[in-house]
């Protein structure tokens, strides 16, 4: 573990019963009350930056990221990707794995650490791994976050057609490549008011690149399908009862604001935080604001209450 003194933290790895190796950092200390950091699509957990998981371990809190599986250090999964047309038209492959099944890998995590209950964060695709971990170990769960993350359901949380454009082109399959479709989504998604910072874009791209252990197209179309398998969750979200925070921007092209929206309709008592001219991404301005929603949210949450203090 790491004493978040800024060394880098040490990558570990914890072997699951399902046959999946899931790949993860964990920093902070022991004692403090446990954060884990799910990522979205195709991210690895290297796009939790160093500033974010800093913030948060001096916030008092032991912070644990990982790979999903399917990106960066986890294991790459041996079925067959599914094709662009079954992408397109969300029938997934009969052998496709669930958000479910990911949910699980996260409680295999928990498990290797030794951690009783966490407080839950997952933004985009891992806001929906989070979502379906609160309902099914409700007793492991602290607090939930969910940020810019949707319900499953098709009339809410849909990418901009202009989105879609950029989704379906031809994956990269060079670094350099790899880094320019990341600085043109990222660029086009990250909202009005914050524009990304390229040179560091580009670094976590590469960064990514670097340290995938399989084909990261063939990844992301695989975890496309475990979404598109899990359906509509709406129904399934109504059964947490673990105080939840959802937090979203106003200008999200990836997942739209409706799909905030609809998460906070489905989870009771779930709280709402909106941040004019944010986007499907969190730059370095908004960094402190959102890590101190959660602080205040899981401060809240271990003293018996739900809400967040908005300043």
């Amino acid at each position: 573990m790491s004493d978040g003194s800024g060394s880098a933290p040490a990558e570990q790895y914890a072997p699951l019963p399902s046959g999946v190796t899931v790949c993860f950092r964990d920093i902070g200390a022991e004692a403090d009350p446990a954060v884990l950091l799910l990522a979205g699509l195709g991210e690895d957990l290297t796009f939790w930056t160093n500033s974010f998981v800093g913030s948060l371990v001096a916030r008092g809190f032991r912070v644990v990221t990982m790979d999903n599986r399917d990106v960066g250090q986890s294991t790459f999964m041996a079925t067959p990707a599914p094709g662009l047309w079954r992408q397109v038209l969300a029938r997934p492959r009969s052998d496709a794995y669930s958000l479910t099944d990911m949910a699980r890998d996260c409680l295999g995590v928990l498990d290797h650490l030794g951690i009783a209950q966490v407080h839950l964060v997952g933004r985009s695709m891992g806001g929906m791994i989070a979502q379906t971990l609160a309902v099914s170990e409700p007793q492991r769960v602290r607090s939930l976050t969910s940020i810019y993350s949707t319900t499953g359901a098709r009339k809410v949380g849909q990418p901009a057609l202009s989105t879609i454009g950029l989704l379906v082109a031809r994956p990269p399959r060079t670094r350099t490549s790899a880094v320019r479709a990341h600085l043109r989504v990222t660029g086009h998604i990250a909202g009005t008011a914050y524009p990304i910072d390229d040179a560091a874009e580009a670094a976590v791209a590469a960064r990514g690149w670097d340290r995938s252990a399989g084909d990261p197209a063939a990844g992301v179309a695989r975890q496309i399908q475990a979404i598109q398998r899990s359906g509509d969750r709406t129904a399934q979200l109504g059964r947490i009862a673990v105080p939840t925070l959802v937090i979203n921007g106003d200008r999200d092209l990836m997942v739209a604001p409706s799909g905030g929206t609809a998460t906070v309709q489905a989870i009771r008592s779930a709280q709402h935080v909106v941040i004019p001219g944010m986007g499907h991404h969190i730059p370095e301005a908004l960094v402190d604001p959102i890590t101190q929603y959660v602080s205040h949210h899981a401060g809240r949450a271990s003293e018996g209450g739900n809400h967040v203090q908005i300043s």
